[in-house]
């Protein structure tokens, strides 16, 4: 940490003695299913039913029901899946619920409006994401199933993700052997984390995170790239799989909580280049460090959704938190405060609720430092945009 950080921390650290400020928000509780590669050990739940059974773990934990439900959700069967999963959850017909649809940044904008509600009714809210790719229904355009939705309209830049990945990585000259560096860095250290993942984890029919594996710079330089062009370095080992998972937070008044917590210091969602959207996620957490005249340097914590290791990696450089050039096939120094149980490259990528998943795993990090310690939460959006969440223990 910085002098100036030590200087910004020395005074949240004061600020946080006295009593909760008029219309802050805390986070009390923070649950995520484990996560699965699509159509193995979840892939009979459907997104209301990973949902639900999260959204009931969280109101146990923080002995509150919710008296709203937002949930991110990507690809989903429509129907409102906020409302269906309180239902489900059991917090009764008074309980309101919908849903978000932001991409990667889908679980985290969802904790965004629900911080907006329970600041403008003093409600407790229920907030986070949802994915089941193993049962959402095919999308199709004249009768011919879609990959994906677009993402801009025609006239703007509308790259495959894994495209995007690509162009980012030749643009900022981030090369194959960095990429892979940072895939292992995010396998051993979910690997070395158990004692963490598993207590921001609620039981589900017997599933265990199946991802994280033991991954040798060998093994990794034999993948082959995902797109078949001479300059592509984007490959299997460096693109988060496809999963099915859930994430929920419970938010209360920040006056109404008590023990261990965590507030929301800033929030954002930021617009950014449509061709190149991994670029949008550093400019997002920018943002929401000036809401709190913090810099990066005062950070105990940092979240980054891994969808990509390209795409991490150029947020990382553009916040300064990475500490090599860049230039080479050589491992790269990332800062420790950086996804320090992994992220989604080793865990996979449920698309509407890796956001949320980030700011779980933010918030039982945070758990362990003492008051005044801040965290921020952040991922890229498809379509050009970022999203953070900026959050101080208290």
């Amino acid at each position: 940490m910085s002098i100036t950080g030590a200087r910004h921390s020395a005074a949240i650290g004061e600020a946080a003695t006295g009593e909760a400020a008029a219309g802050e928000v805390a986070l009390v509780a923070g649950l995520r299913t484990p996560i699965t590669g699509r159509s193995r050990a979840l892939a009979s739940l459907e997104a209301h039913e990973l949902a639900g059974h999260v959204l009931a773990g969280v109101a146990r934990a923080s002995a509150r029901v919710p008296k709203a439900v937002v949930l991110g959700n990507c690809t989903g069967p429509g129907g409102n899946l906020g409302r269906v999963a309180a239902l489900g959850a059991r917090f009764g017909q008074s309980c309101v619920g919908w849903g978000v649809d932001a991409q990667c940044g889908s679980g985290l904008v969802a904790v965004m409006q629900a911080a907006d509600h329970v600041r403008r009714t003093g409600e407790p809210a229920a907030a986070g994401g949802v994915e089941s790719p193993s049962t959402a229904p095919r999308r199709l355009k004249d009768g011919t199933p879609i990959r994906q939705a677009p993402f801009a309209p025609p006239g703007f830049p509308d790259p495959d993700m894994t495209t995007a990945a690509d162009d980012l990585a030749a643009v900022r000259g981030i090369t194959r052997g960095r990429q892979e560096a940072f895939a292992r860095r995010s396998h051993e250290l979910a690997l070395a984390s158990g004692a963490l993942l598993h207590a921001e984890t609620l039981p589900l029919q017997d599933a265990d995170d199946d991802g994280p594996r033991r991954l040798s710079a060998g093994a990794l330089a034999r993948f082959r790239p995902l797109l078949d062009a001479p300059t592509a370095t984007v490959t299997p080992a460096t693109a988060a799989r496809i999963a099915d998972g859930a994430a929920a937070i419970m938010l209360v008044p920040a006056k109404e909580a008590q023990g261990p917590h965590l507030v929301i210091r800033g929030q954002s969602l930021v617009g950014g280049d449509p061709a190149l959207p991994g670029l949008a996620a550093a400019p997002a957490v920018h943002a929401v460090l000036a809401q709190a005249g913090a810099v990066v340097g005062d950070l105990t914590a940092v979240e980054v959704v891994e969808a990509y290791a390209s795409q991490a990696l150029a947020t990382l450089d553009d916040l300064g938190l990475t500490g090599g050039t860049g230039e080479g096939d050589v491992e790269d120094d990332v800062d420790p405060r950086v996804n320090a149980a992994g992220g989604a490259l080793a865990l996979g990528h449920p698309w509407g609720a890796s956001g949320a998943v980030a700011l779980v795993r933010l918030l039982h990090r945070l758990m362990e430092s003492p008051p005044g310690a801040l965290g921020v939460a952040t991922c890229a959006v498809a379509g050009g945009m970022g999203a953070a969440v900026l959050v101080e223990r208290r």
